[in-house]
């Protein structure tokens, strides 16, 4: 991994983008479930830390392509919802596939929304 060129600006722009994605999901669960600062930790770190192991293994942020953002999507939030469930004693129902399916759909909607919404503030 070249460090300088992954901290390029617009690489940069990635990472904080997708971070700030996964946290608005994190704080819209929070405010919609009335959960408290300890829930927010509980279900956002385990998808930003799964998010970013699986970045890492696609080289998403190295070479940017759709096919490697999705695989970090897919994989990356699968196995945060997973490591949270663990953190939490849960089993694997359909409690946790409900989670699974709205963590999902809303951090897809999430992360396209802000790559669209940086890269047209990143091109003015």
């Amino acid at each position: 991994m070249d460090l300088p060129r992954l901290l390029a600006p617009r690489r940069r722009v990635a990472i904080a983008s997708d971070a700030a994605a996964i946290v608005v999901f994190a704080i819209v669960g929070l405010i919609s479930h009335g959960a408290s600062a300890t829930h927010f930790v509980r279900d956002a770190l385990p998808l930003l830390g799964g998010w970013f192991v699986a970045a890492l293994a696609t080289r998403l942020y190295e070479r940017p392509s759709v096919a490697r953002l999705l695989g970090t999507w897919a994989v990356g939030i699968t196995a945060g919802v997973l490591v949270r469930a663990l953190i939490l004693g849960r089993h694997l129902g359909s409690h946790e596939a409900a989670f699974l399916t709205v963590s999902l759909i809303f951090t897809l909607l999430f992360v396209v929304a802000l790559r669209v919404a940086t890269a047209a503030l990143t091109q003015r």
